[in-house]
């Protein structure tokens, strides 16, 4: 007798799995993180919840429609979708369609529907270089697409996806290529530019002396790091158990947001959130495996790196914040951060690499 070899799932199909596992895990999050936020600000525990819940169900029907466009379609269209990114990203400082929250000007309102264009530009962004950077890696047309969108995002002003705009934009051109001087070249150009901006912003430099020094203002400027430390802490090796988070209660400013990982870590300590890592884990090897086995052209291969750059860099930056290697930078973290503008970009990438591997 034979035995009869299973084959393992293929990777899109573990891609799509793991990415349906995080996005509901998150959904319970953001409702176990933001019940006190949300009653507060609207008297009403399940705000967030049904606002994330949409953005989700949206999300889902986007990787749906990614899946049953052809890949190469994304690549013929890019200068369109670079263009269309731009002008919302314009779009933001119109009176009565921009809208302003603390301080900051990176939003577009339309009748009661919200979204970030900074979300839409980002893919926008890398499928135009995926087109543009498989041809050539022309130094100086490449700093003026850059370009472009950074100096409107340093009059949102939107540091946090500033630099990430320039890793991902970095990253593809080497990818492509492109010669790692000029990276480094431009690298020495916008430290100090970036140092310039954070020292020319009091909030941006309160965050980094904070940083440098968390005891220095517990009650202030240290006291969104402090909680989040004390959440962590508190975790332990298994957790306080579900719904059981003190630092949800007020104390972590955007507990369900930005500083998610620590309600998740306080309420199912070390292990869940090793386990948690597994899946990003688990998600990124089967992306990788899908670009790299992947016998497209080029610009497609491009398309996918550029895909994983991102939503790898999110989690790198939205982890480090939280373990305090780096400065609080606002950066969600994908798929388990509340956001719909967020969710719905991430779900809709995450379908095109469904779609490469399957078209593979």
């Amino acid at each position: 007798m034979h035995s009869k070899l299973v084959s393992p799932p293929k990777n899109y199909i573990v891609l799509f799995t793991v990415t349906l596992i995080m996005s509901l895990i998150g959904l319970i999050f953001v409702f176990e993180s933001s019940t006190a936020e949300s009653f507060l600000l609207f008297g009403n525990q399940y705000h967030f919840l049904i606002q994330h819940s949409m953005g989700l169900a949206i999300g889902l029907l986007g990787l749906g429609v990614a899946v049953l466009i052809p890949s190469q379609f994304w690549i013929k269209s890019s200068a369109i979708w670079y263009i269309l990114g731009l002008i919302l990203l314009v779009m933001v400082f119109i009176p009565g369609i921009g809208l302003s929250l603390n301080g900051a000007t990176r939003w577009i309102v339309i009748g009661s529907a919200r979204f970030q264009p900074i979300e839409f530009f980002k893919f926008a962004l890398i499928a135009f270089f995926a087109n543009w950077l498989s041809k050539h890696q022309k130094f100086l047309p490449f700093l003026f697409l850059t370009g472009l969108p950074a100096l409107l995002l340093i009059l949102q002003p939107n540091l946090s996806s500033l630099l990430l705009l320039l890793a991902i934009a970095g990253s593809m051109f080497f990818v492509a290529g492109g010669d790692i001087k000029k990276i480094l070249g431009l690298l020495a150009i916008g430290i100090p530019i970036v140092i310039i901006l954070i020292i020319a912003s009091p909030y941006r430099l309160k965050r980094l002396t904070t940083f440098i020094n968390p005891e220095s203002d517990p009650l202030g400027a240290s006291f969104h790091i402090r909680q989040i430390t004390l959440a962590l802490g508190r975790g332990g090796w298994t957790g306080q158990g579900i719904g059981n988070s003190n630092q949800k209660y007020s104390y972590i400013p955007e507990a369900s947001t930005d500083s998610i990982f620590s309600i998740i870590a306080e309420e199912i300590g070390f292990l869940g959130s090793l386990s948690i890592l597994s899946l990003f884990v688990i998600y990124f090897y089967n992306a990788n495996k899908i670009v790299s086995n992947s016998k497209k052209t080029k610009s497609i291969k491009l398309l996918g790196f550029g895909i994983i750059i991102w939503i790898g860099l999110q989690v790198i930056l939205n982890l480090s914040a939280v373990v305090g290697l780096v400065p609080l930078t606002g950066m969600p973290l994908p798929f388990f951060s509340y956001g719909r503008s967020a969710l719905v970009m991430l779900l809709f990438a995450t379908g095109i690499l469904i779609k490469i591997g399957k078209e593979t």
